[in-house]
Parts: C-alpha cells; structure tokens; sequence
C-alpha cells in the first residue's frame, strides 16, 4: 500500500505513526519504506473474513484524524491466498 502525506514538509516519522496507529482485528502491519518523494511504502496483511482493504481505506485511513496527514492511499499489489 502507498500512502501519500499533503506536502514535502510532513515529518514522516509522525506520518508513519498515524498509519500504524490504526488497529483492526484481522490487520497486521509489515516493513515499510520511505522514498524520497515523500510517500510511505508499506506491506500489511488482512484477513479477509474480518476486515476488507476498502474498510481501512475510507472508514480509517482518509477520514478523521487521519486526513489531516493522508493525502492518498493507493494499493500498489494484492495477493489473495
């Protein structure tokens, strides 16, 4: 997943405190990496029967508190097993 703060001056350690702040039964977050342009590259795992990605996308990530930081949220790769 490929979150997108507002601009190049949010501190990104914060921003990444704001995603992993989001608890959900059936959500585990994984590695993460920072590019240069300001995004956050993160992996994260669901499970499917108790949550679904859009859940997280529009009830949690781009609502409040959250948009005050996340621009964006993309899924860059999705793989079901």
């Amino acid at each position: 997943m490929e979150v997108k703060p507002w601009d190049d001056e949010t501190d990104m350690k914060k921003f990444e405190a704001c995603v992993r702040a989001i608890e959900m039964q059936g959500l585990l977050w994984g590695a993460c990496i920072k590019n240069g342009i300001k995004k956050l590259t993160i992996m994260l795992t669901i499970v499917d029967d108790l949550m679904s990605p859009d859940n997280l996308i529009e009830d949690y990530l781009t609502c409040d508190p959250n948009n005050e930081y996340i621009q964006s949220v993309y899924i860059v790769a999705f793989n079901k097993i």
